[in-house]
């Protein structure tokens, strides 16, 4: 019997804001060390880690999330962050400013998933583009801080006009696949 495949719900970025993270990922590999440099096409703006989920709920999720109105919009990413201590955080990312029509997509979609089963998210939602995770040893602090100074000013627009669902390939690159797309309206 096989392993129940994992999925996520998320914003993918545009390919030309990929090229731009794929970068600023070649600039940080020169000072700073990390396990995983998640490939350039797998870039995104996660809304909810599902994790396994079985054929029925599958089908379940993918008819549920297709009732979703949300009208499209603009975000700002951008600027360079971590998750985890100073001295050996366990995640870079490119931030993504706060954003009310962002916020509401999330609470719809969290809505929809914890209807079907799934469990709400008790962590507050903080959008981010995942550059690096896992960190390795010859990690040093100043190298990242630099970084964050050097890309502190750099923001772009992406426009958001529809979210996806992804389904995880954890010996593959890159890992994530596209199961479905939901369109955004129109504003």
């Amino acid at each position: 019997m096989g392993q129940i495949p994992h999925y996520f719900i998320a914003i993918p970025v545009s390919t030309e804001l990929k090229e731009k993270f794929f970068t600023w990922q070649e600039s940080l590999k020169q000072n700073i060390s990390y396990k995983v440099w998640p490939h350039q096409e797998d870039l995104h703006i996660t809304l909810k880690f599902l994790g396994a989920v079985e054929e029925q709920q599958l089908k379940q999720l993918r008819n549920n999330l297709a009732t979703i109105i949300h009208t499209a919009f603009t975000l700002t990413v951008g600027g360079i962050g971590t998750f985890g201590k100073h001295d050996n955080p366990r995640v870079v990312w490119a931030g993504v400013k706060k954003n009310t029509n962002l916020e509401g997509l999330f609470l719809k979609i969290e809505s929809v998933v914890t209807e079907i089963g799934f469990p709400s998210e008790n962590r507050p939602y903080r959008p981010h583009i995942t550059l690096a995770k896992k960190w390795l040893e010859s990690y040093h602090a100043r190298a990242l801080d630099e970084a964050k100074e050097q890309f502190a000013a750099d923001y772009f627009q992406m426009n958001v006009d529809e979210f996806v669902l992804y389904q995880i390939y954890p010996s593959k690159s890159p890992k994530y696949q596209i199961v479905e797309r939901y369109r955004l309206k129109r504003g």
